[in-house]
C-alpha cells in the first residue's frame, strides 16, 4: 500500500471505512454518545482495536499489525519506532 495510482489502496480504505461505519457511526446516529468528545474517544478506541486486535479473514485471521510484522520482519516501515531509530542513527 502507499504507491501513487494503486487501486488496492482505495479498496483497503473502502473496507476500513465500511467497517467503521457499520460498527461505530450507527452508534453515533442512535444517540449512544453523550457528546462529540465521547464519539471521538470511541473512534480512537475503535481504530486502535481495528489495527491491533481485530482479526481479518483476508490477513489469515491476524490483526493488520500482526500481519505486517509477520510478513515484513526486516522492514522498518512495519515498526515506526524502528524507522525513527534508523533515521536518528
Amino acid at each position: 500500500m502507499g504507491r501513487v495510482g494503486s487501486c488496492f489502496d482505495n479498496a483497503a480504505a473502502e473496507t476500513f471505512f465500511a467497517a467503521y461505519k457499520r460498527e461505530t457511526v450507527t452508534m453515533l446516529e442512535s444517540g449512544r454518545f453523550a457528546d462529540e468528545a465521547e464519539a471521538r474517544r470511541e473512534t480512537f478506541r475503535w481504530i486502535a482495536f481495528y489495527n491491533h486486535k481485530r482479526r481479518h479473514p483476508r490477513a489469515g485471521m491476524f490483526s493488520p499489525v500482526d500481519y505486517e510484522q509477520r510478513h515484513r520482519p526486516n522492514d522498518t516501515n512495519a515498526d515506526p519506532a524502528a524507522a525513527l531509530m534508523s533515521i536518528a542513527a
